[in-house]
């Protein structure tokens, strides 16, 4: 992981943790658990820096919650 990467991963941990008034912490345990951070914001990050807050949270707020980590 390179630090551009890096630093879009705490982005999108504490963006997401901030929408769902949640520790950033924990979000990134429940996103380590269902994959989210090796297994998609590391490999879309090309396409997904490009998109507006709004998107990036609403999109992994989907997946955690399809992936079992939010209801």
């Amino acid at each position: 992981m390179n630090k551009e990467n890096l630093n879009f991963t705490i982005y999108c941990i504490g963006v997401v943790a901030e929408s769902l008034g949640k520790d950033p912490r924990e979000i990134y345990q429940l996103m380590q658990k269902t994959d989210l951070i090796k297994g998609y914001i590391i490999p879309c990050f090309d396409v997904l820096h490009t998109f507006s807050r709004n998107y990036i949270v609403e999109d992994l707020i989907t997946l955690m919650r399809q992936r079992g980590a939010l209801q």
